[in-house]
């Protein structure tokens, strides 16, 4: 089992920068691949970026790719996804999720755990 709590997202204006945390309980974070997840109101949940368990490998979303940052630090169970030049279509509820296994993955059903969101929001 595994719990996941999101921090980090805000009011940001465009071109600004954030960066979202995910903190993990549970000695067998390393063991998890990891990906960030977005909702936007009205729209369905679409996948950000991926990391597999040991952060050698790495994916992402063509509206994410050169802009934003995937990372993990499996000694402080925390997965990171660095936000730069940031757009009002950014504006989204971000998900961290959890899958058991070392590869990552891009679509939600193969994750198995779900943190629960946490708001950003970019002013034009």
């Amino acid at each position: 089992q595994v719990q996941l709590v999101e921090s980090g997202g805000g009011l940001v204006q465009a071109g600004g920068s954030l960066r979202l945390s995910c903190a993990a309980s549970g000695r067998t974070f390393g063991r998890y691949a990891m990906g960030w997840f977005r909702q936007a109101p009205g729209k369905e949940r679409e996948f950000v970026a991926t990391i597999s368990w040991s952060g050698a490998y790495t994916a992402y979303a063509d509206s994410a790719k050169g802009r934003f940052t995937i990372s993990r630090d499996n000694a402080l169970n925390t997965v990171y996804l660095q936000m730069n030049s940031l757009k009002p279509e950014d504006t989204a509820v971000y998900y961290c999720a959890a899958r058991g296994g070392t590869s990552y993955a891009t679509s939600d059903y193969a994750y198995d755990y779900w943190g629960q969101g946490t708001q950003v929001t970019v002013s034009s």
